[in-house]
């Protein structure tokens, strides 16, 4: 298998959102995209795969060397070599992929934030740089595109956090911040036990409308001339804001179920963005 067919039986197999946007795009930014984002999935599987913390942190620690030895020319991992000949052309550096290992790596500790504000610099780490590092991919040219995509990575993160609170639970992590829970009296055995309350679907309620608002926030930053070449973005805002619109509409049941879209509509709410311009 080489390097290439690799990475895109990796991307293919997650089932992701992201992989939809990709079909659409030419084939040397979808080479890079998709060598790119079976990176990042190769590192977020150490953690959800990888149940002792101190062998998933060495896992971690050989992903950190590989990344400084491919940039020295010495890639070894399949996905590292067929993402190197892509980094030159698209602005792609050491640190983008390091940050993205430090974010996972936050993931082997307690995983709690006291508030948003420490809930955001994780994201940033894990969604907002990959964002910047698609954008780049997918053709920016304007300077603004950067806080575009770190505020749409941060708006699919929220999305995540929401859709996987009971999946998350059973792993014993709850990235909600300790500071709402407060506020809305839910304790941390009632996610972790998943049990339903008035007050969980109003901490919920809050959750969802602030990652609307950041996806809105996003959409007003992204300059109009940047709007064609950031269509798979788009794609992935229409496909993950109808994901969050459906778990609204089913009430939050998220404790006991992972709330998904099947693939044709996947499918459909991408096309729509790429032939009718249409969120």
């Amino acid at each position: 298998m080489t390097p290439a067919q690799y990475v895109q039986q990796k991307a293919a197999a997650s089932g992701s959102s992201f992989y939809y946007a990709f079909l659409f795009l030419p084939a040397p930014k979808r080479l890079a995209i998709t060598a790119f984002y079976a990176f990042c999935r190769e590192v977020d599987d150490v953690v959800d795969e990888i149940e002792d913390p101190m062998l998933a942190g060495a896992k971690l620690d050989w992903w950190q060397a590989e990344v400084i030895q491919a940039f020295a020319g010495q890639a070894s991992h399949p996905v590292m070599q067929a993402l190197m000949p892509h980094c030159a052309d698209y602005g792609i550096n050491a640190d983008h992929l390091l940050a993205v290992i430090k974010g996972c790596r936050m993931d082997l500790g307690p995983g709690r934030y006291a508030d948003f504000a420490a809930l955001q610099g994780y994201c940033q780490l894990v969604a907002g740089v990959v964002g910047e590092v698609a954008a780049r991919i997918f053709g920016q040219q304007h300077a603004q595109t950067t806080a575009y995509a770190h505020t749409l990575g941060l708006a699919f993160q929220l999305t995540n956090i929401i859709r996987d609170v009971g999946e998350d639970a059973m792993r014993g992590r709850i990235y909600l911040p300790e500071n709402e829970l407060a506020q809305f009296e839910v304790r941390d055995e009632e996610i972790l036990q998943r049990q339903y309350s008035e007050r969980f679907q109003a901490l919920m309620k809050f959750q969802s409308e602030r990652a609307h608002r950041l996806y809105e926030q996003a959409l007003a930053l992204l300059p109009a001339e940047d709007w064609r070449s950031q269509k798979p973005g788009l794609m992935m805002a229409s496909i993950y804001r109808t994901l969050l619109r459906e778990i609204e509409r089913d009430g939050f049941q998220v404790l006991h179920q992972h709330v998904s879209l099947t693939p044709l509509r996947k499918f459909w709410l991408a096309w729509k963005v790429q032939a009718l311009n249409r969120l």
